[in-house]
């Protein structure tokens, strides 16, 4: 049947006026499409365009002009919406109409007054920023919803998201002061949380008649409103028409709206006083439903925050980040409470947690129970509950689970009756999930084990949803708690309302949009919940063949590029590695989340079209720095390094000359420096020269890295130390075990000679010999030259890596036989080993000997027992990427602190050089950018007195060719300090 809103929005009348009256941008092309057809939840609708203003009055003219031309606008913060409210058009299987995304140019902080506790801001403006703005002068926001690194005021509002502290201050929609907003029509006006009535409709024009319309429409239905609305705190299903009665609270009504009503353009919102002392009680419980039952208890202790977390979450953390929360106070249980007390100060929070300890335990309740007063110590622990939402995505044997059933509340009071029900409809179903959520309002999060790539799963999908919508009405509660209703639980809304109560949405939406083009199927004639499932499509039945195993993801490349679930962690612009390029464009393709959608769109097939020939894909990977932080800082492992080199690799395939000329020159780096090392001064003469650089894809403002007059493998030579024996070598690997006596195998190690150390920067590898001598080891070098592969892996020529590596593995063999510990003193190298090698080499088991085997410098001599020399002074340390993703920081710690190093790290983040990335001419922009961000203004600012030490080659590249400092490695500051 013919659709007049999808001809609207194609027709291109409308692009062109947009074009012509808008100063951002507005973009049709796949690529763009591709990036804004998904959010956080499981639905795929793709628009038809992209309009990205470039401020509010850009918001409302693109709103304004689209829906005057009868096609459908959605307006979009962040992307992060759980429910998929904020995506094409609902209702269609292919989406449409119009998004608008105001997160990356509508987003000041237009005034933070502390004498009246508020602030102005646009929607764009990220919470975290609002926050950090807020701070200084004592305040804060009182909804804080655990995405807060990327959420969006605009989409709070849309939405009314809540957070952990809404138990104290209360949701969105309650810490809102007024809303300047833009009607369908083009009609733009303020509406507040205390409008006088009168006044209001004596408004002239449109203004006047909605607030008549809106009085009109409260009066009439008076009744029904206050048996059905504003029942609980955590009813945010549907729209909140308890807020036009006692008090006339527009914009709390706009708040979870979830944009159908009015597009916000400015907020006015409320601030709240920060605790001056807070305290932090971890409660454990044998299960949730019991630590459910205790939630009244707690309340009447008036806790700032009551969050729930379980085992299956615990247990997903990062080893180091769950020990470090039993270290921090984590008590036994498989499921735990967090409850934040605040005070005047320490001990009167203190003694008021204290005093609630006591209620519980008098109450026979089972919970163990810390205290826990030290900040760094809260923040361990908080990680445990802030990460849930991504954790939660895989179980503890790696099976995909799914929102859909994801934030349903009930009063606190029945919070213990809804989870026995909701175990047991799970055991019905046979369905399992890892639960976290804030208890202290009956709200629970799920993500479950659906399985949404079936027709048979997705009808039980259907049924398990419809049947826990009843259970939760039957308690009271609402089908939404806090994410909004959007095409995950619209279709619920008349189990919670009945069809009296849609109709009074129906009426509320015709007097704000009569036309029906603000975000349609939302709340109003919702689609089914199990339409344009996103998963459900061409994209499941694709079994590519790869060079990478994807041990994790059932050897399926399909499967991984279904870890990225839209949570938009990489979105955040401190705090973490990830994403670098992102975080200096702030361009959702540079994300890596938008990286993830391309790469799953062109599996789909339908928009992307060229599969692994792609350049909209090739594109959208450009900036990757391939600098791991994703591995590591998103919650579900997202690893676009690898899917980069992966795409890379089939990209070019067969096609060598359409390789750009850096793959060539840096890819084949090890090549290269074994042929330099013949006549160091020559090439180094010959890589300087311009014309050098420009043939080699080489940036012309980088120095070329001079390579060293000696090797280190020719100095090891020189003193009198050999490789490993080649008669040892040449013996069959099972007897190798038997030669050197136990106390002699434990004491060797293999040090090795990576291609930076060796002829590069052989002073370190020097500088290692050295320490590891003097810690009373021998080291020995391999026989033959070897390498990891990294530079090859990188630039996506992965047969020619895997080659490489298997004939390094060849010549290590003997050592991996004999367990003798391989040193790396390289981070990345070193990575390659532990991460890469095993998953390209997945039927070797000498990939899998040799990541279990190599160490890094620190590892090996904190696991050695050895008491490093006095080395003293303070020191400002970059860790590498690599090595914050895959192998930790923990011994390097360890050892700088043995050696009396005062160390300060620098703030979470790539160096910007990335291995060839840095050096290549089309990056060096980006690259520098990076840097400038934080680390190169860090190091310029340090006093003469502090060390800067680096271990990664890339890292200390960056601050010589950024700063007028050297960074050194660890292990030559421990040799300085060597005795003689």
């Amino acid at each position: 049947m013919p659709d007049p809103a999808r001809d609207a929005v194609q027709d291109p009348r409308l692009v062109a006026t947009l074009r012509r009256e808008l100063r951002g941008a507005v973009a049709d092309d796949r690529r763009t499409r591709a990036l804004y057809a998904a959010d956080g939840s499981n639905y795929r609708g793709v628009p038809d365009l992209v309009v990205v203003p470039a401020d509010a009055d850009d918001v409302a003219a693109a709103v304004a002009l689209t829906a005057a031309a009868g096609a459908p606008v959605v307006v979009r913060g962040g992307g992060t919406s759980m429910a998929g409210n904020a995506i094409g058009t609902a209702g269609r299987v292919g989406g449409g109409g119009v998004v608008v995304d105001t997160s990356r140019h509508v987003n000041r902080i237009l005034d933070v007054d502390p004498a009246t506790r508020t602030a102005v801001v646009e929607p764009g403006v990220v919470l975290t920023d609002l926050l950090a703005a807020a701070k200084p002068h004592g305040l804060t926001f009182g909804a804080d919803p655990s995405s807060a690194s990327r959420a969006t005021l605009g989409g709070m509002i849309a939405n009314n998201a809540c957070g952990a502290h809404s138990v104290a201050w209360g949701t969105t929609a309650d810490n809102l002061r007024a809303l300047d907003v833009v009607l369908a029509d083009g009609t733009r006006l303020t509406v507040t949380s205390a409008a006088d009535r009168v006044a209001a409709a004596a408004c002239p024009g449109r203004e006047g008649e909605l607030h008549r319309a809106l009085q009109a429409f409260a009066d009439r239905n008076e009744l029904l409103i206050r048996r059905r609305f504003g029942q609980f705190s955590r009813q945010i299903s549907g729209y909140a028409l308890h807020r036009l009665l006692d008090g006339y609270n527009v914009a709390g009504l706009l708040s979870g709206s979830e944009g159908g009503l009015a597009a916000t353009l400015r907020a006015t919102v409320q601030l709240v006083s920060l605790p001056k002392a807070k305290v932090l009680c971890v409660l454990g419980f044998t299960d949730s439903v019991t630590s459910a039952d205790c939630v009244p208890v707690v309340l009447r202790h008036a806790p700032l925050t009551m969050e729930s977390i379980n085992h299956e979450l615990v247990d997903r953390l990062p080893t180091e980040v769950r020990d470090a929360a039993v270290h921090a106070g984590l008590p036994a249980g498989n499921a735990w409470l967090l409850v934040e007390i605040g005070g005047e100060d320490e001990p009167s929070a203190a003694a008021a947690a204290r005093a609630m300890l006591e209620e519980l335990r008098d109450s026979d309740s089972p919970a163990t129970a810390t205290l826990v007063t030290d900040p760094k110590a809260q923040a361990v622990l908080w990680r445990c509950r802030t990460d849930a939402a991504g954790l939660a995505t895989r179980r503890a044997d790696g099976a995909e689970a799914w929102g859909g059933w994801e934030d349903a509340a009930v009063p606190p009071e029945r919070l213990g009756a809804y989870l026995r029900g909701l175990d047991e409809l799970l055991g019905r179903h046979g369905l399992s999930g890892a639960s976290y959520g804030h208890f202290g309002e009956g709200c629970m999060h799920m993500r479950i084990d659906f399985d949404l790539l079936s027709p048979r799963g997705i009808t039980t999908y259907r049924e398990f949803v419809e049947q826990a919508a009843e259970l939760v009405v039957g308690l009271g509660g609402s089908v939404s708690g806090e994410h909004g209703d959007g095409r995950a639980r619209g279709e619920l809304l008349g189990k919670m309302y009945g069809a009296d109560g849609l109709a009074l949405f129906g009426e509320l939406k015709q007097i704000w949009d009569p036309t029906g083009v603000l975000n349609p199927g939302m709340i109003v004639e919702p689609p089914p919940l199990d339409l344009a499932i996103r998963h459900d499509g061409p994209a499941k039945d694709r079994r590519l063949l790869t060079i990478f195993d994807y041990p994790d993801d059932e050897h399926d490349f399909a499967q991984a590029q279904r870890r990225c679930v839209g949570i938009g962690k990489c979105r955040q612009t401190s705090g973490s590695v990830m994403c670098p390029s992102y975080q200096v464009t702030r361009e959702e393709l540079h994300s890596t989340r938008g990286r993830a959608h391309l790469l799953w769109e062109m599996l789909q097939g339908d928009l992307v079209t060229d599969g692994w020939r792609s350049t909209e894909v090739r594109d959208g990977l450009d900036l990757c720095l391939s600098c791991k932080g994703c591995l590591s800082d998103c919650p579900v492992n997202v690893d676009i390094a690898t899917y980069k080199a992966e795409f890379t690799h089939h990209h070019y395939a067969r096609r060598p000359w359409a390789r750009p000329m850096s793959h060539w020159s840096m890819g084949w780096l090890p090549v290269w420096s074994r042929l330099a090392a013949r006549a160091p001064r020559v090439a180094n003469r010959f890589a300087g020269l311009r014309l050098t650089k420009r043939l080699g894809g080489i940036a012309a403002e980088r120095d070329v890295p001079v390579f060293a007059e000696e090797s280190f493998t020719r100095w090891f030579e020189r003193r009198g130390g050999t490789p490993a024996p080649e008669r040892q070598m040449e013996q069959p690997a099972e007897r190798q075990v038997e030669q050197p006596a136990e106390r002699e195998v434990e004491r060797r190690v293999v040090l090795w000679p990576d291609t930076f150390t060796n002829y590069l920067a052989p002073e370190i590898g020097r500088a290692a010999v050295a320490v590891l001598e003097s810690a009373g080891f021998e080291v020995v070098l391999p026989a033959r030259p070897v390498c990891c592969g990294l530079t090859w892996i990188s630039t996506g020529q992965l047969t020619t890596a895997r080659r490489v590596l298997d004939r390094s593995l060849s010549t290590l063999a003997p050592h991996l036989a004999a367990g003798t510990p391989i040193v790396g003193l390289e981070p990345s190298c070193t990575a390659a080993f532990r991460h890469d090698a095993p998953a390209l080499l997945a039927g070797n088991p000498l990939a899998a000997s040799a990541a279990a085997n190599i160490r890094t410098f620190s590892e090996l001599l904190v696991e050695s027992g050895w008491e490093p020399p006095h080395v003293g002074g303070e020191a400002f340390v970059q860790p590498h990427c690599h090595q914050h993703a895959v192998l930790g920081f923990d011994a390097d710690r360890k050892l700088m602190a043995a050696a009396g190093i005062e160390a300060g790290l620098a703030d979470p983040g790539c160096c910007g050089l990335a291995g060839n990335f840095g050096f290549e001419r089309d990056h060096y922009e980006v690259s520098k950018a990076v840097g400038e961000r934080s680390l190169l203004p860090a190091v310029r600012s340090l006093p003469e007195s502090t060390t800067v030490l680096a271990d990664g080659f890339s890292c200390r590249t960056q601050i010589a060719q950024g700063t007028p400092r050297r960074a050194r490695h660890l292990a030559e500051l421990l040799a300085d300090a060597l005795p003689g």
